[in-house]
């Protein structure tokens, strides 16, 4: 396999990575975000992976590769917890407020496992460029 492959496909993988973790802080940060009707609730984000295959054309880098891509990005159709709070300035006429159905600790789980899949990446771009560097070293004896 050659390096730009090597590098497309860890380089493609990182890129998705990236977008995941991104959108796991994003639903962090709107945590605590409350609305007058679970409609109107901020609604949780998660990518939607797919694989690249060798003989498709990656548009963005203009180069083949294989690995992984993020196609799109839905919401979580979760339900939104209401709390009875009428002096709450976002209450409803009912005195319900709805929260986001963002779980904080399953975005933590997220980022840490979207980190661990960024740095696996990056060592296998580090160990083809080792091996690299010792075949070139190699063909010079």
């Amino acid at each position: 396999m050659s390096m730009d492959r090597i590098f497309g496909i860890s380089g493609g993988a990182m890129d998705a990575q990236v977008v995941r973790m991104n959108l796991a802080v994003s639903n962090i940060a709107n945590a605590e975000v409350y609305s007058d009707s679970s409609e109107s609730a901020y609604k949780a984000k998660r990518p939607i992976f797919e694989t690249v295959l060798s003989g498709e054309v990656n548009k963005r880098r203009g180069e083949e590769v294989g690995g992984v891509r993020v196609t799109r990005i839905v919401e979580d159709d979760s339900t939104h917890p209401a709390t009875y709070d009428p002096n709450h300035p976002k209450a409803n006429e009912e005195g319900y407020v709805f929260s986001s159905n963002v779980n904080a600790m399953n975005e933590l789980v997220e980022m840490t496992a979207a980190a661990r899949s960024f740095e696996s990446n990056v060592e296998a771009m580090n160990t083809a460029k080792q091996l690299m560097m010792r075949t070139v070293d190699l063909l010079k004896k």
